[in-house]
Order: C-alpha cells, then structure tokens, then sequence
C-alpha cells in the first residue's frame, strides 16, 4: 500500500494493529497455559477476550471506513511475541517465568498503546468521529491492563521471584546447601500465598 495521505496512513495503521492483534489471539492461550500466578492467568485470559473484542471493534472500522483489513503481517507484534515464547521454553524457575511473562506482556502493551493512540489522533484529525470512538474504546482497555500488570508486578510477582533469589543464596551459603533439589518455598505471589494479590481479571472497562 502506498502511503500519500493522513488517510492512508490511517488505514496502514490499523491493518498493523489488525495483524498484531490476531496474533496476539493465538499467542495468549499459550502464555496463559504457561503463567503459575493465578491472578497473571486468570488476566491474560480476561485480556484474550478483551483482544477478539479489540479485532471485531478493528473490523467495524474497516467497514465504517469501506476499506479491507488485509495487510502485512505486523512484524513488530511477531518479534514481541517471539521474545515470551522463547523465555517459556527456557523454562525458568515459576517466579522468574511469571515476572517475565508480564514484562513481555507489557511490552506488547506498550507497543498497542503506542499505535491505537496514534491512529486515534489520525481519526480525530480527519473527523472520523465514530472511528476515534472505537479507537478509544480500545486504548482505554490497553492502559488499564497494563496498569493491571505492574500492580501485579510490584506487589506479587516480582516480590516472590526476588525472594526466590535470595532463597537460592541461603541455601548455597548453608552448610547443608549442596546440589540438592530446589524447594518452592516462596510461595508469595501465587494463591494461598502470604502477599495479598491485587485482582487482574476483568481489566478495561
């Protein structure tokens, strides 16, 4: 497609926001399967649901704007994708697995926040009302999941991996430390555990 016009690359936008988030629908099965934290799985899949909704919202604004959602496919969105993928198969330790699947999460964050608040100032620019509309639907949606993360980050997540660390540096400074099998006893993080978790299910509206 060749870029002349705000419109046009109005319509570029959007097509990499579609592609993104169509990825994004068969990528987050994974990292929710993946997530040991029962508030970070039970938000990356709220915010699966969220995301069909984001593309149907997409797909409104194709039509509204008579234009096809056919498009490249989003390379940015397949590099941050890649990233989680390839920690998950590393197989870290639960916490570290955890903390990184949020930090990979809000990356793609991040970078939808990025491009739907782009497109949405092209929008209002061009006076497509009920586009920049839908548009701030979904921005609104994106903002307050990552907000979600970093609280859960900050009070859970990150808290239980950093205690996890320092576990591992008792039990190798202990006498009694040796090459033995590691123990989960930080459960902090994770239900049941002794910090108390802020909710990241049902973000965005």
């Amino acid at each position: 497609m060749q870029i002349e016009t705000l419109r046009d690359l109005l319509i570029h936008e959007l097509k990499d926001l579609y592609s993104a988030e169509k990825q994004l629908v068969k990528a987050l099965p994974k990292v929710a399967k993946a997530a040991t934290n029962t508030d970070l799985k039970a938000g990356v899949e709220q915010h699966l649901e969220e995301t069909k909704e984001h593309v149907n919202r997409l797909e409104q604004i194709f039509e509204r704007l008579g234009t096809s959602s056919r498009g490249p496919k989003c390379k940015g969105m397949e590099g941050l994708i890649e990233e989680s993928a390839t920690l998950i198969e590393d197989e870290p330790e639960e916490e570290v697995l955890d903390a990184g699947l949020i930090c990979g999460s809000q990356k793609i964050e991040h970078y939808e926040i990025a491009g739907y608040g782009c497109a949405r100032a092209f929008a209002e620019l061009l006076g497509e009302e009920e586009v920049m509309e839908l548009l701030q639907q979904t921005l609104d949606e994106e903002k307050a999941t990552d907000e979600k993360l970093t609280a859960l980050a900050l009070t859970a997540v990150n808290v239980a991996a950093a205690d996890d660390a320092e576990s591992d540096e008792d039990r190798e400074a202990s006498p009694r430390g040796g090459n033995g099998g590691r123990s989960k006893s930080s459960t902090a993080g994770k239900s049941g555990g002794s910090r108390k978790q802020p909710a990241i299910a049902g973000g965005g509206h």
